[in-house]
């Protein structure tokens, strides 16, 4: 019998012994990281600072005097997104647009060809004293978003409650430019086309730094929580050049039958940036360009309309043609000019 007893009493310390182990396993500890110069502090100790360079490289224009410094940013989990910068002669603090093309991925290759090939949107940016810099994020994630990211941590190294999306990518950058000595970091603007426009949505949900921005073209849908099309509905073409307004009226009324406003109404509501949104007229996403607006105007948030007519998404950003010319069309002249009057009211005023 005192031998079971002992035999019981033994087992039961080591029981504990190890119930407490695996708690303190589980919790984070509390002792407070060792005061050194590591972003790192628990597992390494460093006595001076270790300088972070940010690597660049200049990009030469062919058939232009323009420069852009390709910059490595990095983002919220440690990785690094490429921009291409460029900005006017002299010292600054210049206003800055951000350019977000659609959605993203491919890198520093899809910068260097826009730059050679796609650059004279934000050249005439550049002439009107704006600092310019095209984006690269990490690739859309279909038809997911949210919740907003959070970063606590776990011993002393970054924990998110889920993996950083493109916008959150957007935001990093925004961030990263404000620091730059040659920006003025209270007027960061933002011209995002189709995906990229509905990320300014996104981004203005959650983060409050952009002066302004405008949305081109904005794919909204699932922004705006719109349901999918009824079951065997046809899906209009990309463009059609006979819409009349009653064909957009009844389309819009159509999509907001199945837009969830309980779940659109908080994200807008969040909004405090000014947004110009602009539509093309003949676009089979005119429903979710129009209720963007819409919505935001009727919640009381400062936001224009203007629509225009193009056989193409996305041509406010003029390519060279087949000579190697930029000769835009009077509607991408119309629509460029009207980004940077906007721009001019709400990043130099």
């Amino acid at each position: 019998m005192r031998m079971f007893l002992r035999r019981a009493l033994w087992m039961a310390f080591l029981s504990a012994g190890v119930a407490a182990a695996m708690a303190a396993h589980a919790q984070p500890s509390a002792q407070q990281p060792p005061k050194n110069f590591s972003i790192d502090p628990w597992h390494i100790t460093v006595p001076q600072p270790v300088p972070n360079p940010v690597a660049a490289v200049t990009e030469r224009i062919p058939g232009s005097n323009v420069a852009a410094e390709i910059q490595f940013v990095e983002m919220p989990d440690g990785v690094y997104s490429p921009i291409a910068m460029m900005k006017p002669a002299g010292a600054g603090p210049f206003p800055i647009v951000l350019i977000a093309h659609m959605n993203g991925g491919q890198g520093t290759q899809w910068l260097r060809e826009w730059l050679r090939y796609g650059n004279w949107t934000p050249e005439q940016l550049l002439q009107a004293g704006y600092a310019v810099a095209w984006m690269r994020y990490r690739a859309e994630i279909n038809n997911t978003y949210g919740p907003p990211l959070q970063e606590t941590t776990r011993q002393g190294r970054q924990l998110f409650n889920r993996g950083p999306y493109e916008y959150d990518d957007a935001i990093a950058i925004a961030r990263y430019v404000k620091t730059l000595p040659y920006i003025d970091a209270e007027r960061v603007g933002y011209l995002g086309l189709s995906h990229g426009g509905e990320m300014l949505f996104k981004i203005a949900s959650e983060y409050h730094g952009l002066r302004c921005g405008i949305a081109v073209e904005p794919a909204a849908g699932e922004y705006l929580a719109i349901g999918p099309r009824p079951v065997g509905a046809p899906r209009p073409p990309e463009t059609r050049m006979d819409v009349t307004e009653a064909m957009l009226l009844a389309e819009k009324e159509e999509a907001r039958r199945r837009l969830d406003m309980a779940v659109a109404m908080p994200r807008i509501n969040a909004i405090r940036t000014p947004i110009m949104v602009m539509g093309r007229t003949p676009d089979d996403n005119m429903p979710s360009f129009r209720l963007s607006y819409e919505l935001a105007r009727d919640a009381g948030k400062a936001v224009e309309w203007k629509t225009y007519t193009h056989p193409e998404h996305g041509f406010i950003f003029v390519r060279r043609n087949a000579e190697g010319m930029y000769d835009p069309e009077p509607v991408q002249i119309e629509i460029v000019r009207d980004a940077i009057a906007y721009f001019d009211r709400c990043l130099k005023n």
